[in-house]
């Protein structure tokens, strides 16, 4: 990687690459070691296991045709864009399937000469095959072997020779030098059995070892493509929610157009058991939309003239039109498509490790596999030629890095698509790998942890002239004409009470106290204690109610007509009802959960306390909230901040794990590395939870993919052997190889039917 002062101050660009022909683990460290040191490259990663590459660089100074350039000189790789969508997944799953026909193919011929090899070897015991001479039979053995090692094996030579060209090595590597040896072995006995001979050895073939290990390796690597297609079944199931067409009105006709096709302010109708097409705007006519894809939320949401609808939501029944506002990659659909495909795209850190390690493994297992073979020739047992090359190639088969390669990457990717399915957006491995050591959560607390909606909550009566729906409709009479957040509470209960309000005379808004209006001929006074000082009205009738809703993190406004004390109305910004349930599911994994607000401390504790909240930091103006999380960071926590709107952006970024409520605005969105897509906080829950279930199955499968390497190369060459006469032969070291990959992703997979 080369980069310059001049290089800080470019404008720079990430361009994700498609990458096909990626082996193993040293792979991915040779493609991004090409790309690293092409000049304008910022910094390069590549996953294996959803086989692409993120690339960072400068436009000035390279072009992305420049980067699959330099990804397609590291190896025999191909370098592709990456394109999302309905057709894109149609063509992945054509490629993907005409692979499968191919491996199957190749595995079947190889495994059925196999077998035959495998018989043949018991030639003195079957009637019919005894009185044929040995020499004929090696021929015939090489005969059907060599069509299995150009065709059903040509990958693996192909790689080889290519990672040879570039003075590499890699997978490939190791499985052509082994199986080559076997044959190339076998080969020269059966047609020079003399030299053998003449040197003390018995004219032994192995055509069946080489057979088998390719029979085996084609297996493996076709369970394995299989259980890798199964690992992207979230985009899969998110891309076929996508309609294909849309109705347009077009003039006087409606007309089907494709969906790509749809323009912003297309008026587009949509009838009942139709999806609709992309987001945007009622203009005309009444319905009731299944959104359950977007909030999980199974009962159908009504919609009207200037409601919003979402793209591949479901209508349920009557008709309507709508003003496209966002189409094509900017629906929230795409918008959800291409945050599950970034995020199962990236590398967590904890790669960086295995990457490290695979960059290195092959040569050093190469130096094992020739230093086993010279140790058996010179002073193992009799034959030393036999059991030098099949301990040399059983060392080399054994120790292909695949379990290492996959081990990260495929729990990222079903993770991450689990997380999508749940309603839970994460915007990369790292930020999936942080939460899982998340200590403390800070909570805002309007429209996250609250409604956001402030509701009347009591209503309190002090003069017993009046009642509950008298008292309601002269407080929604003086509120009419306010435009304070606390009148649309008060006009909001009326309704429930049917109490109409009546319009107000002699209106005057007083800042900082309150109201003043005549209804009908009564002079009424709506607001806070100073209020009623200021006009005469005593005030001793009111302290002790209104104390005591205050205390329980009410707002109180006081009302007094012509000039008496009449009640009291508390409004409060009611608790999510699924607030405590998540709070105390967090203390039970451990988590400190705090509570911050610009309420004062009294109303904040209040509120904190019914959430069931221990610590609350009360009045914090939104530029401060991110100062507060560093300074929980700068006491040792690993702080994760839940927010959903504009002034949570800076503490958003700020903490270790910022978690966006996807009800919030686009800018909190943005800076978040979770988003939530329903507002339902058992969803915070759920997120740390799946980073536990994905680390957990990460480091299962890095730890079996250590130890069947650390364990499985010794005992291939053979250590066990002067203790209990054991020997790994290389067939079962090919069974073995198989084995750890498939079982790595047979592992992550089960992350899909994790319960939450």
């Amino acid at each position: 990687m080369k980069e310059s002062e001049n290089e800080k101050t470019t404008e720079l660009s990430t361009v994700k690459i498609a990458v096909s022909g990626m082996s193993c683990a040293s792979c991915v460290e040779r493609v991004e070691k090409s790309l690293r040191r092409t000049d304008g490259v910022l910094s390069a990663s590549v996953n294996f296991a959803a086989e692409t590459a993120t690339v960072t660089y400068a436009p000035s100074r390279i072009t992305v045709n420049d980067l699959k350039r330099a990804i397609e000189s590291a190896g025999a790789y191909k370098a592709m864009d990456v394109t999302l969508g309905a057709d894109a997944l149609d063509q992945e799953q054509r490629t993907r399937e005409a692979e499968l026909r191919t491996l199957r193919a190749k595995f079947i011929f190889a495994a059925a000469v196999g077998a035959i090899l495998f018989i043949g070897g018991f030639q003195h015991l079957i009637p019919g095959l005894r009185s044929i001479p040995r020499e004929i039979m090696h021929i015939f053995f090489f005969v059907i072997t060599t069509p299995v090692m150009i065709w059903s094996g040509k990958q693996f030579f192909t790689g080889f020779w290519i990672a040879l060209k570039h003075m590499t090595a890699d997978m490939n590597t190791l499985i052509a030098v082994g199986t080559a040896s076997a044959f190339l072995y076998s080969a020269a006995a059966t047609f020079f059995p003399r030299f053998f001979q003449q040197s003390g050895f018995n004219a032994e073939v192995y055509y069946d070892t080489s057979a088998i290990i390719i029979a085996l390796i084609l297996l493996g690597r076709l369970l394995e493509a299989r259980a890798k297609g199964q690992t992207s079944e979230a985009i899969k199931k998110l891309m076929g929610l996508q309609p294909k067409t849309a109705r347009v009105a077009r003039g006087s006709e409606e007309i089907d157009i494709p969906v790509d096709d749809v323009q912003v302010g297309d008026i587009i109708i949509v009838r009942p058991g139709e999806k609709v097409p992309v987001d945007g705007i009622v203009t005309d006519g009444y319905s009731a939309v299944d959104e359950s894809m977007v909030t999980g939320e199974s009962i159908p949401v009504e919609k009207h003239p200037a409601d919003k609808v979402t793209g591949a939501t479901i209508n349920k029944t009557g008709s309507f039109k709508f003003k496209a506002t966002r189409v094509g990659k900017d629906t929230t659909l795409a918008q959800i498509i291409k945050l599950v495909h970034d995020a199962q795209s990236s590398k967590a850190p904890i790669q960086r490790m295995a990457d490290i390690i695979a960059g290195i493994f092959v040569p050093i297992v190469i130096a094992i596999a020739v230093t086993t073979f010279i140790i058996w020739y010179f002073f193992g047992p009799s034959p030393p030629l036999t059991y030098a090359l099949l301990n040399f190639v059983a060392v080399l088969i054994i120790a292909c890095p695949c379990a290492l390669g996959l081990a990260t990457p495929t729990a990222i990717m079903v993770g991450t698509g689990r997380g999508a399915e749940l309603g839970i957006l994460i915007k990369d491995g790292e930020s999936l790998e942080m939460s899982h050591r998340i200590n403390t959560i800070v909570f805002d607390k309007t429209g996250t942890l609250t409604e956001g909606k402030p509701e009347v909550t009591d209503i309190v009566i002090i003069n017993n002239d009046f009642d509950n729906k008298q008292l309601l409709a002269l407080a929604a009479s003086v509120e009419k004409n306010s435009e304070h957040p606390l009148s649309e509470a008060i006009l909001k209960k009326t309704k429930e009470y049917n109490a109409a309000p009546t319009d107000p005379r002699h209106f005057e808004a007083i800042p900082g106290q309150g109201i003043k209006a005549t209804i009908n001929v009564s002079k009424v006074l709506i607001g806070n204690f100073t209020l009623m000082r200021e006009n005469k009205v005593e005030t001793s009738r009111f302290a002790d109610k209104a104390d005591l809703l205050s205390s329980a993190g009410k707002t109180t406004m006081l009302i007094a007509v012509d000039g008496q004390p009449a009640g009291i109305i508390a409004v409060a910004d009611t608790l999510k009802e699924n607030s405590r349930e998540a709070v105390k599911k967090l203390k039970h994994l451990g988590i400190e959960v705090i509570m911050i607000t610009g309420d004062n401390p009294r109303t904040a504790a209040a509120i904190a306390h019914e959430a069931g909240i221990d610590r609350a930091l009360a009045e914090v103006l939104p530029e401060n909230k991110a100062a507060e999380i560093k300074k929980l960071q700068g006491a040792g926590k690993l702080v994760a901040m839940v927010g959903d709107g504009i002034n949570d952006a800076p503490a958003l970024a700020q903490a270790d794990v910022g978690i966006a409520i996807g009800t919030g605005t686009d800018v909190a969105m943005e800076t978040s590395d979770i988003t939530l897509i329903r507002s339902d906080l058992n969803s915070v829950v759920a997120a740390i939870r799946l980073s536990k279930r994905t680390m957990t199955t990460i480091k299962q499968n890095l730890f079996w993919a250590f130890i069947y390497n650390t364990l499985g190369i010794p005992i291939a060459a053979g250590v066990l052997y002067p203790f209990f006469g054991i020997l790994l032969t290389p067939v079962f070291a090919a069974a073995a190889m198989a084995f750890s990959s498939v079982s790595v992703v047979t592992n992550s997979l089960r992350l899909r039917k994790a319960n939450l």
